[in-house]
């Protein structure tokens, strides 16, 4: 199974679909997904979607997921996450609040510190998401090895860390690096249950078509 994230930074175009299209991921996991996006039989480059109902500053809805086969939304966990459940695997995609994000609306965020923004939504998750049966992905904000925070905290990590470790879940992309490299691993993430076997994790260049290159992992579910 192949299984993509990519934050689309509220923009879309031709380009943006090519690259959802040549991938080839059997599931995309989106976040910042501008409503453009959608054509006339509420599709993304072809896949079904499921959308997040809440929506950010710019419009852009936080999240989606999309797949190559027929989906069944769930209640958003979380104002900042979408759903879905596809060939009995629940499939959730994330944002988690940033060094420097606003708590008025329509941001979602309650709180001081990063770690106290990001707990309602990690908590939500913690709830309804099945434990060995779920894949979480997205733009967590929040980079999971070494020193480098930038716009997550130790506090946040720790929050993620925990809610991965209780949902049985590994995370398949933290080596890759940010779009901006200088030693800057991802803060966008594919997290799949232990017992999956990971072959490969990449990180796809989008420079020109977003603020976050995309990250593609490829998994035996066996």
């Amino acid at each position: 199974m192949r299984i993509g994230t990519w934050n689309l930074d509220a923009r879309w175009s031709k380009a943006h679909q090519i690259l959802l299209e040549s991938e080839c991921c059997d599931v995309w996991l989106l976040t910042e997904v501008n409503p453009n996006a959608r054509d006339a039989n509420d599709k993304i480059a072809g896949y079904h979607t499921h959308l997040s109902s809440g929506v950010m500053a710019r419009g852009q809805h936080w999240a989606a997921v999309l797949s190559q086969m027929p989906l069944t939304p769930l209640p958003d966990p979380h104002a900042a996450s979408a759903a879905a459940i596809v060939n009995q695997i629940t499939y959730c995609t994330t944002v988690l609040p940033w060094s420097g994000c606003t708590t008025p609306p329509p941001t979602p965020w309650v709180g001081i510190t990063l770690e106290d923004m990001a707990r309602p939504a990690i908590d939500g998750l913690k709830k309804v998401l099945p434990k060995s049966n779920t894949v979480w992905g997205g733009d967590w904000n929040q980079n999971l090895v070494g020193g480098w925070q930038h716009v997550g905290s130790a506090g946040m990590r720790k929050a993620v860390e925990s809610a991965l470790s209780l949902l049985k879940l590994k995370v398949a992309t933290a080596d890759l690096p940010f779009q901006t490299g200088a030693n800057q691993n991802t803060i966008d993430h594919i997290a799949v249950p232990f017992q999956w076997q990971v072959g490969s994790a990449v990180k796809i260049s989008a420079i020109g078509l977003s603020d976050h290159d995309a990250y593609i992992i490829d998994v035996d579910t066996a």
